[in-house]
């Protein structure tokens, strides 16, 4: 898919699909009554803008990389490695370079996360890069927030997270994307407010993926059959206006961490059950108390695990690591 833009048809404004076959070539178009941009967002990698990166990176070629190029350890193998960033992709990345690395794989991170693993000996935590050392004064150096420098690098791998891109999607005004670091003019982080028969599922982040793709398009669906009415447009901007005061406006409003995902999810499921009601109507399974207790100790669990040592993988259960289920009514207040 390479566009898509409303056009009228008849009495109604319908949206023209634009795509081109990558094998031949072949441009096709179609019209479609609404649609849905569900294509990700890990496509245009973030690189942060660090002084002495770029001439780093010219005298260097190769040793800068994004996580998004990311596939095995292998070509790793006796380097000394810097990983940037310590969520998901960045702990899991660095855990696998360390197998055939030179130890310790130096961790960078912006901020310490509660409970975060730090017993790993081939680990070491650092603070974040405040330079590339000029190759000139240096070979192949980084200078830390700290004051530390490491010397002697073989390979930087950015693990910093992505922009939202929709190229497609360039003729809608009000746009949906300025600077990358959300989607803009959603109601929910689903419904363009201007023409709420393009939607949007995907977009929040920190999440349990499937369940909550699920909410969103059970809601989807209903809407678009009429089955559900969305509110009026002022007050779909109003949740916008409200999210950016409690989020802010760049990368955090699509933020659903420390359970809020949990709680989304349940508000879905809760908006399509006001639906009318049809037969064999499928509706998506909620979130529990139990399941968000778990989820909530999910750090600490896997800490805890970690620190076993090589006995982690005699552990079956998290009650041998000394958690179990308490109803703290983690998913009422919200």
């Amino acid at each position: 898919v390479y566009d898509v833009r409303r056009k009228s048809d008849g009495d109604c404004d319908r949206w023209l699909v634009c795509t081109r076959d990558l094998k031949s070539g072949k441009v096709s178009e179609r019209l479609y009554d609404a649609v849905v941009v569900a294509s990700g967002h890990f496509s245009v990698p973030v690189l942060p803008d660090i002084p002495g990166i770029r001439a780093w990176d010219v005298a260097y070629p190769g040793v800068i990389t994004h996580s998004k190029y990311y596939r095995k350890p292998d070509g790793f193998k006796d380097k000394n490695v810097v990983v940037v960033g310590n969520s998901f992709s960045g702990l899991d990345i660095a855990n696998q370079i360390s197998t055939v690395s030179k130890h310790p794989v130096w961790n960078s991170e912006r901020s310490k996360k509660p409970n975060s693993q730090g017993s790993e000996r081939w680990k070491k935590e650092m603070a974040e890069i405040a330079e590339f050392i000029s190759p000139a004064d240096a070979r192949r150096a980084l200078r830390f927030f700290d004051g530390q420098v490491v010397s002697e690098v073989d390979a930087v791998v950015f693990c910093t997270g992505y922009y939202y891109s929709f190229p497609f999607l360039s003729s809608l005004q009000p746009p949906v994307v300025v600077t990358g670091e959300r989607v803009e003019h959603l109601y929910q982080h689903i419904f363009y407010i201007d023409q709420p028969t393009i939607a949007f599922v995907g977009m929040p982040f920190k999440v349990v993926p499937f369940r909550t793709w699920e909410g969103q398009a059970a809601v989807i669906a209903r809407v678009w059959s009429g089955r559900l009415e969305l509110p009026g447009k002022q007050e779909m901007r109003a949740w916008e206006s409200d999210r950016i005061t409690d989020r802010g406006a760049g990368r955090n409003f699509h933020d659903l961490s420390r359970l809020e995902d949990f709680r989304y999810h349940n508000n879905m499921v809760d908006w399509a059950l006001q639906a009318t009601s049809r037969v064999n109507d499928r509706i998506p399974p909620k979130w529990s108390e139990r399941e968000a207790s778990a989820r909530k100790d999910i750090p600490a669990i896997k800490k805890a695990f970690a620190d076993r040592g090589d006995a982690r993988h005699l552990v079956r259960s998290v009650e041998e690591l000394g958690f179990g289920f308490q109803d703290q009514s983690l998913l009422k207040a919200f």
